[in-house]
């Protein structure tokens, strides 16, 4: 117990300075403030879940003391919970019934990959919208809101003070490029969040397995399924977006986020498909150039990840592949 509360302390403590690094304005400071759920989940999986829910009130009390009670809350709304939960899922199993219990691998089952990248996704989008909910209940105040915090942004990065006109140069018509910004930065947001705290999740599980603290065995991540409700989730989603006002806009932070979650499964398909073909580390290679510099092509890997789950392109794949061929006689010399 000593030990959860020591850990707990510590990562609270740097989660806290890493959340408050965005002060100073910087790239690098930015940079590391997107690894403020990193020291949580790392108490989470290295140690236990009790760690991290410490490492979560820890870092929220110190903020309420020398910030205020609103950075507080948005540090454990938008950062600590989820960390702590998604945390929690990665060390989440079961003992197989029937299994030897002497054999750790098999008399365990650890909660699925792809369960945990889908409530990733379902979390993300739902920090998302709890973060507008602060501009009001509405869709017009949220969008005022996100507005003025576009407004302050780019008067920041145009070294504007508060109160001189917005403007930029290069830029004709300012008023639209901030209408469509108000648009599309809710389920930008819900993407940014999902990939950030599947990558804080996945250096964290690395820094353990370093260390030996992983006590789950490394998942076969290109084997990654998804559960049944997901497509049903999403469908929902999708059809959510035609309504109007805050359901129409929840159901578009879901479903990018969703789609994000998708997009990673076509990845994990095209690594399951390429195994044991010539070049295959530069066919990955020049396909995840192309979607980091283009970025569209993401939709293609996310239609791939939906195809999976309707027609099983892994399991096809592995059906046509030919047998081993069988050992040829040795060489007595």
């Amino acid at each position: 117990m000593k030990q959860i509360g020591l850990i707990g302390l510590g990562a609270g403590t740097a989660s806290a300075l890493l959340f408050v690094s965005t002060a100073r304005g910087t790239a690098w400071a930015l940079a590391l403030a997107n690894l403020a759920q990193l020291p949580i989940m790392i108490a989470a999986i290295g140690w236990t879940h009790h760690a991290a829910i410490v490492a979560v009130l820890v870092a929220s009390a110190g903020l309420a003391l020398t910030l205020d009670g609103t950075v507080a809350i948005l540090f454990m709304v938008a950062i600590g919970l989820p960390a702590w939960c998604i945390g929690y899922l990665a060390l989440l199993a079961r003992p197989v019934p029937g299994a030897d219990p002497a054999s750790i691998e098999t008399s365990i089952e650890w909660y699925p990959v792809g369960r945990i990248v889908v409530w990733t996704a379902i979390i993300a989008a739902a920090v998302a919208l709890a973060s507008m909910l602060r501009h009001g209940f509405d869709i017009a105040a949220m969008q005022a809101g996100l507005r003025r915090e576009l407004e302050r942004v780019l008067r920041f990065l145009a070294g504007l003070p508060a109160d001189a006109p917005l403007q930029s140069p290069g830029v004709r018509d300012l008023d639209r490029l901030l209408d469509v910004l108000v648009l599309i930065a809710p389920p930008m947001k819900a993407i940014g969040l999902t990939l950030t705290s599947l990558f804080n999740l996945w250096l964290a599980a690395l820094i353990a397995h370093i260390s030996g603290r992983l006590k789950r065995p490394w998942p076969a991540i290109a084997q990654m399924t998804f559960p049944s409700f997901a497509p049903t989730v999403l469908a929902i989603a999708v059809a959510g977006t035609f309504l109007p006002d805050l359901i129409g806009l929840a159901s578009s932070v879901l479903t990018a986020s969703l789609l994000l979650a998708y997009a990673l499964l076509g990845f994990a398909v095209m690594h399951a498909i390429t195994t044991g073909l010539g070049g295959r580390r530069f066919m990955l290679t020049g396909l995840y150039l192309t979607v980091g510099l283009f970025g569209w092509p993401i939709v293609l890997m996310a239609l791939v990840g939906l195809i999976e789950t309707v027609l099983g392109l892994r399991a096809r794949h592995a059906a046509r592949r030919p047998p081993p061929l069988p050992p040829g006689p040795r060489n007595p010399l």
